[in-house]
């Protein structure tokens, strides 16, 4: 359920977004492959915790990742209401709350409409 607090920190957000709405998807997968966090580490160097809920495993799996806003874009326009999981530090929930602001913020390189 979304609340005026977290409207305005979803719209700051998809605000910031705006600086990569021209960057094409494959140089955006590109980016978050090459320097993602998830991407280089291994994921079997901590024990599971399965008490973590998904807003928690979002902030220890992003947590310092340089390429978060790249990898949220990228979610945004290939997943769009769809996305599950955790991309950009943000849990699946999050996430589509964050995409009305996202496409109201106007076109996309493709695949961002």
């Amino acid at each position: 359920m979304s609340t005026p607090f977290n409207d305005l920190r979803l719209i700051g957000i998809a605000w910031r977004l705006d600086r990569l709405r021209w960057v094409p998807s494959d140089s955006l997968a590109e980016i978050v492959g090459r320097d993602g966090s998830c991407m280089t580490s291994d994921p079997h160097d901590e024990p599971p915790e399965e008490s973590l809920s998904d807003r928690e495993l979002a902030a220890r799996l992003c947590e310092g990742c340089p390429v978060q806003g790249e990898c949220l874009e990228l979610e945004l326009r290939t997943a769009g209401e769809n996305t599950v999981g955790v991309f950009g530090a943000l849990p699946e929930d999050d996430r589509r709350d964050l995409l009305m602001h996202w496409l109201q913020r106007g076109e996309r390189a493709e695949g961002g409409d």
